[in-house]
């Protein structure tokens, strides 16, 4: 029988997304902070804030996740395991399915310690093997909060040269940068200011955040971490946090230059994002140019490469639905993804009679 309604979840290492289908629309996205590395309460009350917006009956959950990597946990496997235990200990396990990689979706019973592996940071791989499914030919560019995911889809087939998040720091399909977490002195050593090459001070004084509070590009809804120093997140507090990455004062120089260096930092970090797409577009083998998809938090900086690569951007909400709630789907788009899948696993179930 097909469930009433669906629920996709992405547990990571900072955050709990989810995303809630029905009658085959993505009716609702939300995203909770859960600085997963303080204790396993933080993911228990992030979990109970999904499930309070979401029905108690008729409903069944994927999960897919990120978290095992924080270092609350001695190794990934560990992590996978008491993840699954945490959720498991507040959905029944009748109506909990995990998402294993290239194994596809699996209910939680029939899941294996072997598994783990698969299931460990696969998040990015459920938009690929339901992009894969969906379009022909794409790089797919998920900009996060802490992260950024790049692959191609080829022919329906996923081309990812590795599946652990060591082989794909190796590939450079993901890069460890996002547009709120990042520590700004990951981005590059030294700025352009006032004349002078300035190197960053290696301090967690400012990250992404702050330049994108002051470029403007940063939604206030997904805004959810206090500041490096734990102070407010206005224009003014921020250009003060970036001063201090050049052990500068706020009131030392215009606001005017504050923002101009904030816009240096932003192209720096688009550079690196930028790098890493074009070496996988050097892996595609096919001739027909590729879509430019882009997803995350972060995806107005994918936007804004397609007229650099002269490929056709679209965002990933347009291809996974088309209600009026889609346009969040993109800012949760693992959540999204697992759903989708969960949806087709739950149809291909109904007919095979199980």
């Amino acid at each position: 029988m097909k469930p009433d309604c669906i629920v996709g979840w992405d547990i990571g290492g900072a955050h709990v997304k989810a995303a809630v289908i029905r009658n085959d629309k993505v009716i609702d996205t939300m995203q909770f902070p859960c600085p997963l590395w303080q204790g396993l309460d933080c993911l228990q009350e992030a979990i109970d804030r999904v499930l309070e917006q979401v029905p108690d009956e008729g409903v069944i959950h994927g999960l897919t996740m990120t978290g095992e990597l924080v270092d609350l946990f001695p190794g990934r496997d560990e992590g996978v395991r008491q993840i699954l235990l945490t959720i498991a200990g507040r959905i029944e396990q009748d109506r909990l399915y995990v998402f294993v990689g290239l194994k596809g979706i699996l209910p939680v019973a029939e899941l294996l310690s072997d598994d783990y592996a698969a299931v460990a940071s696969a998040n990015w791989l459920a938009c690929g093997v339901w992009l894969a499914q969906t379009l022909g030919t794409a790089l797919f560019v998920d900009v996060g909060s802490t992260t950024t995911d790049i692959l191609c889809v080829e022919d329906g087939e996923v081309k990812a040269t590795g599946l652990s998040d060591y082989d794909r720091l190796v590939s450079a399909e993901m890069v460890y940068t996002g547009i709120i977490r990042t520590p700004l002195a990951a981005l590059v050593s030294a700025v352009s200011f006032e004349g002078n090459s300035v190197p960053l001070i290696a301090e967690f004084f400012a990250t992404t955040a702050d330049i994108y509070r002051l470029t403007g590009d940063l939604e206030e809804q997904w805004d959810q971490f206090p500041p490096a120093d734990g102070g407010e997140k206005t224009i003014d507090d921020s250009a003060r946090r970036l001063a201090r990455m050049i052990g500068r004062d706020l009131g030392s120089a215009s606001m005017q230059n504050w923002k101009g260096l904030a816009a240096y930092l932003r192209d720096r970090q688009l550079e690196l994002i930028e790098r890493a797409c074009v070496r996988q577009l050097s892996r595609l083998d096919s001739a027909c140019r590729p879509l430019l998809v882009g997803a995350g938090v972060g995806r107005f900086l994918v936007k804004s490469l397609s007229s650099k690569f002269g490929l056709e951007y679209r965002d990933y909400a347009e291809l996974i639905d088309k209600s009026s709630a889609s346009g969040r789907s993109s800012d949760c788009a693992p959540a999204a993804s697992v759903a989708r899948l969960l949806e087709r696993y739950s149809l291909d179930a109904a007919a095979r009679g199980r």
